[in-house]
Formats: structure tokens, C-alpha cells, sequence
């Protein structure tokens, strides 16, 4: 009887220690899971919870030893493989993960959280349509799990099934108004289906969302739709704040390193096939070695591609970082004594902005991948130009600002065009008529970009429009918007995907580029702009809109840039019923491509260079971060 009313007793005691638990006491739980191992060192439940203080407080290995330890006695309780998933997961390790969350559903068929925790495992795995199993089961147990229908929807838009995506979203917001991300997510499944049903409203009422202090959008979504600099700042700041926070003990703890060579250290998901590394491979190559340390730090796929294995090699060190936690690989760029963290991801897809969050460099700067603020007093500098970050915009960035001389974009100069002539009829086009062009994603292009298009049309007899297809629910929608415009659906031609070599030869085919507003060609203008198709853009208020403009100062066009919309619907109709004047500018294009700065690659690296040595010195002299403006005098000099 003794023995039994000891037990008891434990039991009693263990309970008040939960409820403790679960109202965030963790130390006085603690406390009191201790005592009762302390009388019975094999009691499961508070080894157990000994186990999820440990994680909860950032102890993850030492977590995982209590609850694998639990899980020792009693192998048959499903929460403890979840919690044990979770923690593996954490650390960065989802293969050893999946298989404690395959036990508990095993154990638990009806334990929806772990359908959705293993689905999580099987996205780091990169098995995106397991995942996508994974968390319908989550759904189909419990219907009301916003959580698992925001997965879904993330899944269905990485899969590029943007009308599952638009429905996962809604019923998430139908569940969880304020979930973070979830409005802009839906907006965003609308944009790429080019769906303007609620375009208007959507905006304003996710603007105000932002104003009001909820975290309800990616900021990248955000800079797609017309929002200011002031907002977008207020976006980025609350993602952040929300998602990222600075660690309270930083990994850096203020050591000042003493090097042969500036260390710098370059962090993305996109070395592979993608426009970052297309952009980025020369400059890579042409770092100066005998001045710079550079290493790489790769968390995306190895898809082993050309233009991959081409990047992979440019670097002294190449880090493959998947299954690192972000923890990590902070403490990596720690042991490494890195002493420049650049950023090429800021908010994209597969980014990992909680490595910065731990403050594992001295200096932690932010590039390319994410054309705005990330709004985190961890990121030291943005590296823009004048163009795209004009003075009267500076108080709406957290970060220092690093202003090239010419272009922020960096490019290619070794990008190869493909000696493939296309004929206007492998293509789809028409053999005469005028050719305007635009292969930026479909939600870049907004109803009143749209607008102005179809009366360009309108004004051009004979002319088409030829635009980038992501989906064919996208083109459906864009036909329709036409007719409902008065324009025929046929003169909207579209072209599907093709080798990049193949993508940069057709764009011979078109005769210009019109660019979009709020957000402009980025690496799709450099891309016209390589393969000599003249571009015409709208100058923006945020860097987003900016962009463009900033391309084709660098190679000597700024006639193409205009300030109104009536301005640029005027110059496309005057170039299109013109041909003599865009002959001439074509021949200026073809003449100054390489002989102008913008595809100067070895003149883009001296400058950024020049930034990182600035950046370097400040720190060694003890100066807190500040704006820095390159020359070419700064290039000569380096």
C-alpha cells in the first residue's frame, strides 16, 4: 500500500508540475520533474517534459538525450517520437526526424500535429508532394488545422498549382484571419493567376493589415503590389520581429579578427539553376584571391547543373549546408572567423534569415536576392545604388546603405547566347507586325500595367504581345482581360519555358521589352539587355520599381527610362510607328554592351570589392556601421 500511495503522490506532484509547464512556468516545472526523478528515476512523463523544457529553453541535444531516454521505457507513447522529430528537425537533421514522426503516426493515426511535423520533415527533404500528403492527412483528421492548410497552400505554390494554392489560403484566412503570411499568400496565388477579381480591395485591405501592426504578408509578396518604401518597411520590420529576432546572446560576442585576407562569406539556397547564379558566376570568378578569402555556404539543392558546378568551383570553400540548423551554420561562420556575412536571399523562398538573427559575423551585409530592407538591426549594410535608393528613401531602410557607382545588378559577362536563329514562326509570332515583349512573371503584371498595354496595342496596328506563360490558367485569365478590353485575345501570344542559352537567343525575335510597375524587370531586363532587345520602363517610387531604370543608366540608355505612365505608353506607340528611331537604338545597345559598365564584370567586382574593404575597415578602426558611397575612384585604388 506504501508503494502505491508513493506513486500516487509522484503522479500528484507531476501533474502540478504540467500545469505549471503549460502556463510557462518552465523553471519551477522543471524544478518539480527533477524532484520526481529524483524519487523515481524511471518516470516516464517527466523525463519526458524534462525532455521539452530542454527545447523549449534551446537545449536541443540535450533534449533529444531525454527523450530518447524516455522513449527507452516506454516506446509506445506517440508524443514523445513527435517531440523527439521536432527537436531533430530543429537541428537541422529531417531524415532521423521523419522517421520519429513515421513512429508516432504509426502509433497514432489520428495525431494530426504529427501528420503536419512530418510533412515539415519531408519539405527539407525536398519530397514536396510526400509533404503535400502529409498534410492533407492533417487537414482530413482536422478539418479546422489552419496551420496544415497554410502548407498546403505552400506546397501547391512551389508546384505551381496556384489555383489549389488560392483555395488552401482562403480557408485559412476563413480559420485564422491574422495567421502570419496568410493574406498575402492568398493575394499572391491570385496574382500569378493573373486573377484581378478583388485586386483593388485585396491591396488596400493587406496595406492597412500592414499599418495596423499584423504581420500578415511575406515582405517579398509586398513589394509586388503598390505599397511605399514606408510600408514595405513596416512589413519587413514585423516578418522579422515576428519570425526572426535577434538572439539574445549573439554567436559573435565582439572578437576582432586579424586576417591575411578580408574573410567573406556568401549564404543561399540559389546556387543552381537560378537567376542568382546566373547573375553572380562572373563575379565570383573574378574576386581578387590574393585580397579575399571567399567562401560559399549553400542550404538550397544541388542540382548539379552547369551553371551549379560552374559556381561550386569559383569559390576556395564550398560549404553544402542542407542539413545544417541555422544554429549551426552560425556557429560555422563563427569557427571560420568570417568577417563578412553577405545575404544574397533576404525574404525569397528557402531563405534562412535566423542565421543572421544569431549574429555570427562582425559585419553582416545583404544583397540582391531581396530588392528591399530586411527592417533588423542584425543586418549591418544593404549593398543599392543611387538609382534604385535615392536620398529623400533612406529613412525607410533599417539597414546602412553601400551605394555602387553604377548598377547595384551585378551580371554575367560570360553569359552565352545561344548561335540558334529562331524564325518568328517556330515561335508562335506573327511574321510581320510589331513584337512587344515582356517575360517577367505573370504576377508582376497588375490591371493597370495591363491597361496601358492593351492601348499600346490599340495604337499599334498589327502588333502582338508576347509574355512569359508560368501557368495556363495565368494566359486564360490575360485573354480575358484583353476581350474585356476590347483587344483580341490572339494578339496575346505566349512562350513557355526553354534552356537559358535558347531563352536569351529568342528574344532576337522581339522588337522591345516593356517592363512592369510597382515591380520592374530585374534579371529579365539584364536578359534583354544581354541579348540586344531594348527595354522600356516606368520609373517607381520603391526600389522594387527602380530597377529597370538603374540597368539601363549603367549601359548608357536613359532615354528609355520614362516618369509617367502617359510618357510610357507615348514612347513605346512613337518606337513602334517609328522604326528608324528604334534602329538607332538598338545599334546604340549593341554598341555600348560592352563597352558601358553594366555588363562590366571585372568593373562590378573592383566596386563591390572596394564596398567590402570599407565595410572591413570600419570595423577594424572600432566604428559602428555607416553609409558608404563607392567611386571609380575607389575601383582604381582597390
Amino acid at each position: 500500500m506504501r508503494g502505491e500511495h508513493e506513486a500516487v503522490g509522484l503522479q500528484s506532484r507531476f501533474r502540478q508540475g504540467l500545469a505549471l509547464h503549460r502556463q510557462g512556468e518552465l523553471t519551477a516545472a522543471e524544478r518539480i520533474y527533477r524532484e520526481v526523478l529524483e524519487q523515481q528515476p524511471r518516470h516516464f512523463d517527466s523525463l519526458h517534459m524534462l525532455g521539452v523544457i530542454a527545447l523549449q529553453t534551446r537545449r536541443a541535444e540535450r533534449g533529444i538525450e531525454l527523450i530518447r531516454k524516455a522513449i527507452g521505457l516506454n516506446e509506445k507513447v506517440a508524443a514523445a517520437h513527435n517531440n523527439l522529430g521536432k527537436a531533430l528537425l530543429d537541428l537541422g537533421r529531417p531524415g532521423e526526424a521523419l522517421a520519429s514522426f513515421d513512429q508516432a503516426t504509426a502509433l497514432d493515426p489520428g495525431f494530426a500535429e504529427a501528420h503536419v511535423n512530418r510533412g515539415n520533415a519531408l519539405v527539407k527533404l525536398w519530397r514536396l508532394e510526400d509533404a503535400l500528403v502529409g498534410y492533407q492527412q492533417a487537414v482530413a483528421l482536422r478539418p479546422d488545422h489552419a496551420e496544415a492548410h497554410r502548407n498546403c497552400g505552400n506546397i501547391f505554390s512551389k508546384l505551381r498549382r496556384y489555383d489549389e494554392a488560392f483555395a488552401a489560403y482562403d480557408k485559412v484566412l476563413a480559420l485564422k484571419p491574422n495567421l502570419p503570411g496568410a493574406e498575402g499568400h492568398r493575394l499572391y496565388a491570385r496574382m500569378h493567376l493573373c486573377d484581378w477579381s478583388r485586386w483593388e480591395a485585396e491591396c488596400a485591405h493587406l496595406i492597412a493589415s500592414i499599418r495596423n501592426g499584423h504581420a500578415n504578408t511575406q515582405p517579398f509578396i509586398f513589394l509586388a503590389i503598390p505599397s511605399s518604401s514606408e510600408d514595405q518597411l513596416q512589413c519587413a520590420r514585423l516578418w522579422a520581429a515576428n519570425n526572426y529576432p535577434a538572439h539574445e546572446k549573439p554567436v559573435w560576442q565582439g572578437e576582432r579578427y586579424h586576417h591575411d585576407r578580408i574573410r567573406v562569406a556568401y549564404l543561399s539556397a540559389d546556387f543552381r539553376q537560378h537567376a542568382l547564379s546566373f547573375l553572380m558566376a562572373g563575379m565570383f570568378e573574378c574576386h581578387d584571391k590574393s585580397r579575399f578569402e571567399v567562401t560559399a555556404i549553400s542550404f538550397g539543392v544541388d542540382d548539379n547543373s552547369e551553371i551549379g558546378r560552374r559556381v561550386k568551383a569559383s569559390f576556395e570553400r564550398f560549404v553544402d549546408a542542407r542539413s545544417y540548423s541555422d544554429e549551426q551554420i552560425a556557429d560555422l561562420i563563427k569557427a571560420l572567423e568570417i568577417d563578412i556575412a553577405v545575404d544574397l536571399m533576404g525574404f525569397t523562398t528557402d531563405s534562412r534569415t535566423g542565421i543572421f538573427a544569431r549574429r555570427p559575423a562582425p559585419v553582416q551585409a545583404h544583397y540582391l536576392g531581396y530588392p528591399g530592407t530586411i527592417g533588423a538591426r542584425y543586418i549591418d549594410y544593404l549593398i543599392a545604388d543611387r538609382v534604385v535608393v535615392p536620398d529623400n528613401q533612406r529613412g525607410f531602410y533599417s539597414e546602412k546603405l553601400v551605394l555602387l557607382p553604377d548598377s547595384y545588378l551585378v551580371n554575367d559577362r560570360k553569359r552565352s547566347i545561344a548561335d540558334r536563329t529562331f524564325t518568328r514562326t517556330e515561335l508562335g509570332l506573327p511574321l510581320d507586325g510589331f513584337v512587344f515583349c515582356c517575360f517577367n512573371n505573370n504576377h508582376k503584371i497588375t490591371p493597370r500595367v495591363f491597361d496601358g498595354w492593351m492601348r499600346i496595342l490599340g495604337q499599334v496596328e498589327d502588333s502582338v504581345l508576347w509574355l512569359f506563360q508560368d501557368n495556363a490558367k495565368a494566359a486564360d485569365n490575360l485573354k480575358k482581360e484583353a476581350l474585356a478590353r476590347g483587344v483580341n485575345a490572339e494578339r496575346l501570344i505566349f512562350a513557355g519555358r526553354m534552356p537559358p542559352s535558347d531563352h536569351l537567343a529568342r528574344h532576337r525575335a522581339a522588337d522591345l521589352f516593356l517592363d512592369t510597375l510597382p515591380y520592374n524587370a530585374h534579371t529579365t531586363a539584364a536578359d534583354a539587355l544581354w541579348a540586344g532587345l531594348p527595354v522600356l520602363t516606368c520609373l517607381g517610387e520603391t526600389f522594387v520599381g527602380r530597377v529597370a531604370a538603374s540597368l539601363l543608366n549603367a549601359v548608357g540608355l536613359p532615354e528609355l527610362i520614362t516618369t509617367t505612365v502617359e510618357d510610357y505608353e507615348g514612347l513605346a506607340i512613337r518606337l513602334a510607328t517609328h522604326p528608324d528611331e528604334l534602329a538607332a537604338i538598338r545599334a546604340k545597345l549593341e554598341a555600348h554592351r560592352l563597352t558601358t559598365p553594366l555588363f562590366d564584370t571585372q568593373r562590378f567586382t573592383a566596386h563591390i570589392e572596394a564596398a567590402y574593404t570599407a565595410m572591413h575597415a570600419r570595423h577594424q578602426a572600432g566604428l559602428a556601421p555607416d553609409h558608404i558611397a563607392i567611386s571609380n575612384a575607389d575601383e582604381a585604388n582597390s
